[in-house]
Parts: structure tokens; C-alpha cells; sequence
């Protein structure tokens, strides 16, 4: 990149000429950038659907081109009784899974990184990463094989530890267990996949903050507390708050895997009810009134929770 300098008002600009190299990095750049553009933004203009009169099965240009304004489709959501089921659901699924799967990759990490076998630390995060690489509907067809009550290997575990009989096999895919069975699913698939993030964190600490704790006799429990956890505390909070601001979004196909007659009523959340609108039974304009109305609140999550976090602890996204 050349520079040329340019006199203006007594003072020296320097204005940078792009050269062969800086035009390839735009090239490419712009390639990233056109499909955001098309696949990302471009969308955005269908929100006004969530405006427009009727749920048009046909032609949906003509509904947001001629259709009239309305707030009809927010009112027929909110009266629904089938949303408020769903939303329930989603908000109690994800803050279980804010409780006990978020703390799990730290915890993870943390045992990982007192592993002094390099062999067998990178051997343990291969084995744990694995699953994180099998998609949900393979891995959730493993699980639903694993639990079903006449072909599962979890009933004869159970009837051995005396929590089940073979006359009475437990029917892990109902809805009552539903609720364990993702939370359990979701941190064996994705455990390792968290931690690579904290591991990078831990890697980047000081030893010599390790050496002196060592001197004054710490323990490798008060290391860790002291040193590590505070060390990675701003990881830590970020994914926090990008975590509250999903309290109300869920992976598709990770609860629709698991859908049945028989546990509907547990596995009904946003996403899928989103698709059984939007699909199923063709309401474009109430299934994008729900999408817009999750979008929403998830922003006024992940701000309010930034605002909260930056003034407690000091640490925030932005």
C-alpha cells in the first residue's frame, strides 16, 4: 500500500492508495458481506408481515404490498392458549439448561486444564468434542433408541439398580422426563465444544501467578479459585449475557428430534411452534408475529443484562 501525502489548510493528510493485496481482502470481505446482505438482512423486510392483515397462503408479496396494517396478529397470539403453554415451556427449558448446562463447560475446563498427561488431555477433549460434530438429528435418534422402553439399554440398567421391572419398564420418551433427558442429552453433546473457549482463557494466564501461589503453599483447589476463575471471569460473563439474551430461543431441530403425540406438551417450544405455524398450517403472519416478538425480548435481555452486568461487576459485550 502506497501513501501520498496531500497539503490541506497548512497541514499534511496522508491518503493510503490500495494496491493489488488490499483489493483481494475487499474481494473476499465482500463476498462474506453480499451474503449477509441477501440472506441475512434481505429477510428483514418479511417482518412486515407481522403488521398485515390474514395469514396469505398464496402469494406473500401481495400480502405485504396491498394487505392493511393491523395489530390483529400480536392480539390472536397472545390470546392463544397453545402460546403461552409454549412460551412456558421455552422459558423453563432454558433456564434449567442456564443452570446446570452453562456452569458445566467451566467446570470442564477447569478439571481439564489440573490433567499434567498432555497425551491424555488431548486424548479426553477429542473424546469430548466428538459429539459436538454429530448432528441433533442422529444424536437425538441415539438417545431416543437408548431410552426407549422395550429396546433400550437404559431399562435393564434400571431394573438392575431396582428402579424399574421388566413388566413395568419406565418410558423415558414421556413427557414427565422429558426436561432431564434434554439437560442430560445437551451437556454430554456440547460439554467439550464449551470448553475450548475457558481452556484458551486459562492458556493465556500467567504462569509466574501460578509459581508465587505455589510458594506461599497454595493448594491447586485455592489456585483455581483465586487465580483461574477470576482470570477468566470476563469470558465468563460475556457468555453469560449472550446466554440471557437466548433465554426465549432454542435450537430447531434439537427439540424437534425428540417430538412425539406422547410428550408434545413438553417439547412444544418457540421454534417449533414457529415451524408448525409457519408450515404446517400456513399463518405466515402470526408464525412472523412470534419471531418478531422473540427478537424483541431477546434484545431487551441481552441489554438489560449487559447494563446490569457492567454496573456490578464491570465487565460487559459492549
Amino acid at each position: 500500500m502506497t501513501d501520498k501525502n496531500i497539503s490541506k489548510g497548512g497541514q499534511k493528510l496522508r491518503h493510503k492508495k490500495l494496491d493489488s493485496r488490499d483489493i483481494q481482502l475487499i474481494c473476499m470481505a465482500s463476498l462474506s458481506v453480499l451474503f449477509l446482505a441477501v440472506f441475512a438482512y434481505t429477510p428483514m423486510a418479511g417482518i412486515a408481515l407481522a403488521f398485515k392483515e390474514g395469514n396469505y397462503k398464496i402469494n406473500l408479496f401481495e400480502a405485504l404490498l396491498y394487505s392493511e396494517w393491523t395489530l390483529d396478529n400480536f392480539r390472536s397470539l397472545f390470546g392463544d392458549e397453545v402460546f403461552w403453554t409454549t412460551f412456558t415451556n421455552t422459558l423453563t427449558i432454558n433456564l434449567l439448561m442456564l443452570l446446570f448446562n452453562f456452569p458445566m463447560p467451566i467446570i470442564f475446563a477447569l478439571l481439564l486444564n489440573e490433567v499434567r498427561c498432555s497425551r491424555l488431555k488431548k486424548g479426553i477433549q477429542t473424546i469430548c468434542n466428538f459429539p459436538q460434530f454429530i448432528s441433533w438429528v442422529i444424536y437425538g435418534g441415539i438417545i431416543l433408541a437408548l431410552t426407549d422402553a422395550n429396546t433400550g439399554i437404559v431399562n435393564p440398567i434400571l431394573e438392575f439398580l431396582h428402579l424399574s421391572s421388566e413388566e413395568n419398564p419406565v418410558d423415558l420418551n414421556l413427557a414427565q422426563y422429558f426436561y432431564p433427558k434434554i439437560i442430560f442429552a445437551t451437556i454430554i453433546k456440547g460439554v467439550g465444544w464449551g470448553s475450548i473457549v475457558y481452556l484458551a482463557a486459562i492458556s493465556n494466564i500467567d504462569p509466574a501467578l501460578y509459581e508465587a501461589a505455589m510458594i506461599d503453599g497454595a493448594s491447586r483447589w485455592k489456585m483455581a479459585m483465586r487465580i483461574t476463575l477470576p482470570m477468566i471471569k470476563p469470558t465468563i460473563v460475556i457468555f453469560l449475557l449472550l446466554n440471557l439474551s437466548g433465554l426465549l430461543g432454542n435450537n430447531f431441530e434439537q427439540f424437534y428430534v425428540f417430538q412425539t403425540t406422547q410428550n408434545l406438551s413438553a417439547t412444544r417450544v418457540l421454534a417449533t411452534y414457529v415451524y408448525s405455524l409457519g408450515f404446517t398450517s400456513r399463518q405466515y403472519s402470526t408464525a412472523t408475529a412470534l419471531s418478531l416478538f422473540e427478537g424483541v425480548i431477546s434484545v431487551v435481555l441481552l441489554l438489560s443484562s449487559n447494563f446490569a452486568s457492567k454496573k456490578i461487576t464491570g465487565e460487559g459485550i459492549f
